[in-house]
């Protein structure tokens, strides 16, 4: 007998007629809401985390009232995660390319009541989308489409169009929406194993001889196949126990997860990557290093897992060989796609939940990556890293580079990094404290010996700085936002520890130094190898995003919102990449001492000493023009931010700071003579400041006029290659004309200006 038809309906509240409270001052009706049932809880926790097999294995027979609630709540909920298999990231709302997404063409189709014959067998969805032609003469199109699925997770899909994409069609959409929306329409069954068991031997027969009589033409060979093994006794059909039920969802130990097409995630970077440099193809992979992240950040195991699809294709590029064979870099586009990956990775093996086995296997993937003869170098110049003072520091030290003399046998992959990260741990009690608790500080002001605390009694995290924003940036791409928050907070509170540290460290060493013209050292006591600004984990840019989105004011996020009153929130990208201009407001740090401080001028001050960094020019053209880019990046998101009260106080203080600095900072006395100019930022600075306190604006721009180099010995400025020499002496003359331009009509300035 089969089994009866159930229409499972969620519980609607019936309308009745309430005046609202009297204090309210307005009247309206109130909706009545049933509690769930019992069973309808359990059902939801069993569906979402329980495989099927399990609660079959547990009792010998599931009442079918329980199979048919747990077989309802197993199918996905959100509608997010249907959009995110189905769309691109970092498409702009307002583009050309956004109502073409399948995610919202599914829409359209859905509601347009093109979804028909929906039906729900176990663990199986199976219905069909009527879809128009494209001209008005074309007949309507029709596609059966089925959708297999598991622990509220879609694991596999079908439909007749023969869609070739890494994404879902709108039609595989249109049904998973028609699902999750109408979940009380759809005929619901039991797995068709149990409705079988319920048949005596003629009906089986007659079940049988039917089924094959309606689709004889393709199921008939196949039927006769079976046949002829099941009568012959030592057949493995006969020596296995049971028989497979397509409809009955997946066994204990089969992988949980979304349906990814692995074979087109190949072909499509395959694609990308063959068509050579174009503007088109670096954006469709970056999109789908886009797509990788908005994975992690659900925290969905196919983030890693096409990640490591991508970077196959990657490292089976015929020109890798190429560039290798003729020893020439690889185009500036190629090279920031690499330098993404790894980045990506360093993010992937930084999941504080991963398990020890997935840490393993990304382990051996990574050193099997970086023993290959075509694995890019981390130098994206091809130089061999042979120099004790070009050796690239250890991600868990915080010694900088060319304290060592060890030199390294082999030059640093592109994957170093990231394997160094995946030995770095989660479970120091002071991190975790940090991260958990938003209350974790001394008692009292100055109540501690340690450096784990400043002298405000608030936590510090001492790490290598690059390290410890690789984490914050982990922890936000894998879905721990107030993790992250706490921590980045903790991160730039260590920054400015260090400022003053080394202010003071600085002071009376300075006053002893020999010092240039323009404050420029030829025997500098200190000096940066490798600055924040131009570093490949790029931290400051990072720890600032992070701070910064928790301000960005609500009514700015981007919604999309489909008109049967269901809001699905898009998840393209960041929202920087979504809003042309955008609005900040303070958010206080909760338990901050300090009542001007907040996430905000947290993330300004980050940026500030990232940008004011005393740093020497890296070598090679890549490195200094990726160097250039990010400081102009950073400072354009700064420039964003309208300035008040309060972070204009920010400004002076870190500008002063900056100035007595000594020589860890860029506009401080004492710095090497290879060391970055400070033009572009000392710019930004000047505008700023110029409004709210003149005297230090014009003290900036007169300090970073200077171009150090110039005031090196012979043999210093002969073998310094400063390959965007012409970058930075226009920014200096850019520097020089603001302060002229604004200096009109004030003699003095003019004539300090002029002087400089």
């Amino acid at each position: 007998m089969a089994a009866v038809k159930r229409s499972c309906m969620f519980h609607t509240a019936k309308n009745s007629g309430h005046r609202a409270d009297s204090m309210a001052g307005s009247s309206g009706k109130m909706r009545k809401m049933n509690p769930e049932t019992l069973l309808d809880i359990c059902a939801k926790f069993a569906a979402a985390n329980v495989p099927f097999q399990r609660v079959e294995d547990r009792v010998s027979r599931i009442p079918e009232p329980v199979q048919q609630r747990i077989i309802f709540w197993s199918f996905p909920r959100n509608e997010r995660d249907i959009c995110m298999y189905s769309s691109l990231s970092n498409i702009p709302a307002s583009g050309p390319d956004y109502q073409k997404l399948p995610f919202h063409k599914g829409v359209r189709l859905l509601e347009s009541d093109c979804v028909d014959n929906v039906l729900q067998v176990g663990f199986h969805l199976s219905g069909t989308v009527r879809e128009g032609g494209t001209l008005y003469t074309e007949p309507e199109k029709l596609f059966r489409v089925s959708i297999s699925f598991d622990r509220c997770k879609i694991t596999s899909v079908t439909c007749s169009c023969g869609n070739k994409d890494i994404f879902w069609c709108q039609h595989v959409v249109a049904l998973s929406l028609y699902r999750i929306r109408n979940a009380e329409l759809v005929q619901l069954r039991v797995p068709i194993s149990e409705t079988l068991l319920q048949m005596d031997r003629q009906q089986l027969q007659k079940f049988a001889q039917y089924l094959i009589a309606e689709h004889h033409t393709e199921v008939l060979p196949t039927a006769q196949k079976l046949a002829d093994e099941i009568l012959c006794a030592n057949s493995e059909i006969n020596l296995l126990p049971g028989a497979p039920d397509p409809t009955a969802g997946a066994s204990v130990d089969d992988d949980n997860s979304w349906h990814l097409d692995e074979e087109q995630v190949r072909e499509q970077v395959r694609s990308y990557l063959s068509q050579g440099g174009y503007y088109n193809t670096g954006k469709q992979l970056s999109s789908m290093f886009a797509k990788v992240r908005e994975m992690l950040r659900a925290q969905d195991s196919n983030g890693a897992r096409m990640l490591t699809l991508i970077t196959e294709q990657f490292l089976a590029d015929p020109r890798l060989l190429l560039w290798r064979t003729q020893g020439t870099p690889m185009n500036d586009k190629c090279r920031q796609l690499w330098d993404e990956l790894g980045a990506l990775w360093v993010c992937v093996v930084l999941n504080p939940s991963s398990s020890f086995m997935e840490k393993a296997h990304w382990q051996q993937l990574l050193r099997e990556w970086s023993h290959l003869e075509v694995c890019p170098f981390e130098d994206a110049d091809n130089r061999v890293i042979t120099m004790a003072n070009h050796v690239s520091p250890d991600i868990h030290s915080n010694r900088q580079p060319g304290s060592s003399g060890s030199i390294r046998a082999t030059p640093r992959t592109i994957f170093h990094r990231a394997l160094e990260a995946s030995d770095l741990q989660w479970n120091d009690k002071h991190l975790r404290y940090i991260m958990n608790s938003e209350t974790y500080c001394l008692p009292r002001a100055g109540s501690s010996c340690s450096n784990a605390f400043n002298s405000q009694g608030q936590a510090l995290w001492h790490e290598h700085i690059p390290t410890a924003c690789a984490r914050v940036d982990a922890l936000r791409s894998h879905g721990y936002s107030k993790e992250a928050m706490r921590l980045a907070v903790a991160v730039v509170r260590t920054m400015k520890e260090n400022q003053l540290q080394q202010r003071k460290q600085f002071a009376s060493i300075t006053s002893k130094t020999v010092l240039g013209r323009t404050g420029v050292s030829h025997t500098p006591v200190y000096c940066n190898h490798e600055g924040y600004i131009g570093h490949a984990l790029d931290p400051v840019g990072s720890i600032f995003e992070t701070l910064s989105e928790v301000c960005i004011i609500p009514e700015d996020t981007v919604s999309v919102t489909t008109e049967s009153s269901v809001s699905v929130q898009a998840n393209f990208g960041s929202t920087s990449s979504l809003n042309a201009s955008q609005k900040y407001q303070h958010v206080s740090i909760p338990t901050s001492r300090d009542r001007t401080e907040s996430y905000l001028t947290l993330a300004l001050e980050a940026a500030l000493i990232g940008l004011g960094q005393q740093r020497l020019m890296p070598s090679g053209l890549y490195a200094q023009d990726k160097a250039c880019k990010q400081e102009e990046k950073l400072i354009v998101k700064l420039q964003e931010v309208e300035l008040d009260c309060t972070l204009v106080e920010v400004m002076r203080r870190q500008a002063k700071l900056l100035l007595e600095g000594g020589p860890a900072s860029g506009l401080g006395l004492g710095i090497h003579v290879e060391s970055v100019p400070m033009h572009t930022f000392a710019k930004y600075l000047f505008t700023s400041l110029l409004p709210h306190d003149s005297e230090l604006a014009y003290t900036v721009g007169l300090r970073a006029m200077r171009l150090p180099i110039l005031e090196g010995s012979g043999d210093t400025v002969m073998n310094a290659r400063w390959f965007t020499l012409g970058h930075i002496e226009t920014q200096q003359c850019e520097l020089a004309s603001t302060m002229l331009s604004a200096a009109k009509g004030t003699s003095s300035k003019v004539s300090l200006s002029s002087a400089a």
